[in-house]
């Protein structure tokens, strides 16, 4: 390329110099030299224009750029515009055969892909998006998603921010179809709503529960008759007997405890929301302490710390019920001569949490992710000797998901642990004395 250009130049430069040559030998012979030297700049300058004027003229033109056979650098300069051209249409070529091969295997996915604009308008979608959400093409390119999906929850999951995934939506095209939606942000506020058929699943889920139910419910009346002919013997009756009595009563009562929670779970999965009132923390906290007293028999020390004032919105027994458990946890888990602190308080996101931090004997980081799994166990002989069913933490998980909070636990072997239930500023409420204030 450079070896092309360098002749391009000295043929041009010959070219030029020769022209001046003559012009100056005919300045010389007829005495104007100056007008034949004016003439020879006119010449080249009118020529550099004409040259100027059709490389515009097809650049500009529809049709590629033919290739120059002079050995100027006008000519040069033509041949390699023409070569850039015709390597920028091969790359055209390539990126429309990418684009249509993204496409079209954008279009073979099972799931529903839109794309979005920064004003949530359709720029794109695929055909099972049509299946999914009764999107029509091309009616629906530029429309505004949230005015063609009108369900409540999809618009406040959208209003939120739609950082986590949206489970078991019903679908607009049928409702006998259940979706998950996830949206995936990225370059200039565009995004992608990738949308999920999880209606088998979710058949499935219903299914195991109506199991678990079903069972539990049948076991409660055998374990009943268990349980009350056990209680009708008398250990003097028959001494010899009398510890394997006792481990019979205490199985079977932590039976019916594993059949209670498996039933209050199930209850708990089945609904979509609990009842509304509000709850007083303080009188809430006090009466959680009594109740860690009473279960601690003076065995630990238990102290309460308020230092947010507003009280909480949500189902007075479900929540009473979730954090007595994390405090009969406290309890049972730590050695005697611990400390158990209860602590409502605000959280930094604007919302408040109340927790349950005891100086017990930590759990170790690898256990933390799967504590809220059905009877996940980090040690079992310990939970057995303590009457845990592996069912606590998986009640107070559901019951924190119907009122859209979380649960946030912090351990340290050695140190102690942290279980917090952190609510959202939607579910705090100014206190009765100031919420009459004028």
């Amino acid at each position: 390329m450079k070896r092309r250009l360098g002749r391009a130049w000295r043929s041009s430069g010959g070219r030029l110099a020769a022209l001046f040559a003559i012009a100056f030998l005919a300045g010389l012979w007829l005495r104007a030299l100056p007008i034949s030297l004016l003439a020879a700049c006119a010449l080249v300058l009118g020529y550099g224009l004409l040259r100027l004027a059709r490389f515009a003229a097809r650049l500009a033109g529809p049709r590629r750029m033919p290739a120059a056979d002079g050995g100027g650098i006008w000519d040069e300069i033509e041949n390699l515009t023409r070569r850039q051209q015709r390597a920028a249409i091969a790359d055209k070529r390539r990126m429309v055969q990418r684009l249509r091969a993204f496409r079209d295997a954008a279009s073979a996915l099972p799931d529903a892909v839109i794309a979005l604009d920064p004003g949530l308008r359709i720029e794109w979608f695929n055909a099972a998006a049509a299946n999914l959400l009764g999107l029509q093409y091309p009616a629906d390119l530029g429309a505004h998603l949230p005015n063609l999906v009108r369900a409540p929850r999809f618009g406040e999951w959208l209003r939120r921010g739609a950082d986590e995934p949206l489970p078991d939506l019903p679908s607009p095209a049928d409702e006998e179809r259940r979706l998950d939606l996830r949206l995936i942000r990225h370059a200039d506020d565009r995004s992608l709503l990738v949308v999920r058929d999880v209606s088998q699943l979710v058949r499935l889920e219903q299914v195991r529960r109506d199991f678990v139910a079903n069972v539990s419910h049948e076991l409660r009346t055998p374990l009943t008759v268990v349980h009350g002919y056990l209680d009708m013997i008398e250990p003097e009756q028959v001494p010899e007997y009398e510890s394997i009595l006792h481990e019979l009563r205490s199985q079977s009562r932590r039976m019916t405890q594993i059949v209670e929670d498996l039933l209050t779970l199930s209850r708990l999965e089945a609904r979509n929301d609990l009842p509304q009132e509000r709850i007083g923390m303080r009188p809430l906290l006090e009466a959680l302490r009594r109740e860690a007293d009473a279960l601690s028999q003076g065995q630990h020390t238990v102290t309460t710390e308020l230092s947010e004032g507003r009280d909480l919105l949500g189902s007075a027994k479900e929540l009473h019920s979730a954090f007595s458990n994390l405090v009969s946890n406290a309890v049972r888990y730590m050695p005697a001569g611990g400390r158990i602190t209860l602590r409502w308080e605000r959280d930094a996101d604007g919302g408040a949490r109340l927790a349950v931090t005891d100086t017990g004997q930590g759990i170790p980081a690898q256990h933390l992710p799967r504590l809220t799994e059905r009877f996940y166990r980090v040690s079992t002989s310990r939970s057995r000797e303590t009457g845990g069913t592996g069912l606590g933490l998986s009640i107070v998980k559901h019951v924190l998901h119907l009122h859209q909070a979380r649960l946030d636990i912090r351990s340290e072997p050695g140190v102690g642990s942290t279980f917090a239930c952190v609510f959202g500023s939607e579910r705090l409420l100014e206190p009765l004395a100031l919420a009459h204030a004028p």
